[in-house]
């Protein structure tokens, strides 16, 4: 078992529901009660459980190499790579929209996960050796 990746797909998990129940009311309740088009609203939706659906298949990817090293190197670069491109969505447009970092801290646990996941792929080679 590799504990850092397993810590990291756990904070993953943590994610979606941050994600369903914390931006949900936040952000898609009020993209729904707003007077945007039908078909704005619809990609809004379509966006934002895409999102949740993403992250979900990362998280088990993650729990999944956690307990199996088959697969573990090539699924976990792609998951840190879209996390950390995330990462540098949401502090690009924190900077350059809000003139800040913190109103969209994402960005912290998307860096956060993808350390833990590269740690755990340094500490699997350790173990190899």
């Amino acid at each position: 078992m590799n504990i850092p990746i397993l810590i990291a797909a756990i904070m993953s998990f943590i994610s979606i529901f941050l994600h369903v129940f914390g931006g949900g009311v936040e952000i898609m309740i009020p993209i729904y009660e707003s007077e945007l088009s039908d078909y704005l609203r619809a990609i809004m939706f379509v966006i934002w459980h895409g999102i949740t659906v993403i992250i979900s298949i990362n998280s088990v990817a993650l729990f999944y190499v956690a307990f199996k090293s088959e697969y573990r190197k090539p699924l976990v670069i792609i998951i840190v790579a879209q996390y950390l491109l995330w990462s540098g969505l949401f502090i690009f447009y924190g900077i350059t929209r809000l003139g800040e970092l913190w109103t969209m801290p994402q960005w912290i646990s998307f860096i956060s996960i993808s350390l833990l996941a590269i740690y755990g792929l340094k500490q699997g080679k350790k173990l190899k050796k």
